[in-house]
């Protein structure tokens, strides 16, 4: 069997103020997540880690998003916080952040389309 590099890595919970206190008619989505299930250490980043063994690890935890039926909900979550660290609903940090700029430059020429209107 294949030993990934993030699971000789140390395990961190994951802090409690990071889960979200929304919830819906069916209750709190994140209590369907699928990695609420898995090791929080696969998304979340230890100190130090080399860039092979972050790479690998995020790929593993993107791999447990893309099956998880509630990853369009926790990616919102995570934009709309915004979550600075881990990967949420599939996207690790630095890719939430291409996110959010795209997002404010659609909605900058939205307001000069409108203005120009």
């Amino acid at each position: 069997m294949l030993q990934l590099p993030y699971q000789s890595l140390q395990v961190t919970a994951v802090p409690s103020q990071r889960v979200p206190a929304r919830e819906d008619q069916d209750g709190p989505w994140h209590a369907e997540a699928v990695c609420r299930r898995d090791e929080a250490g696969l998304f979340f980043a230890p100190s130090k880690e080399p860039t092979a063994a972050r790479l690998s690890r995020e790929e593993a935890a993107k791999q447990v998003c893309a099956r998880c039926p509630v990853m369009v909900e926790c990616q919102e979550h995570a934009l709309l916080q915004p979550e600075p660290y881990g990967v949420w609903g599939g996207l690790t940090a630095a890719e939430r952040r291409v996110v959010l700029a795209r997002r404010r430059r659609r909605d900058v020429d939205v307001k000069k389309t409108q203005s120009a209107a």
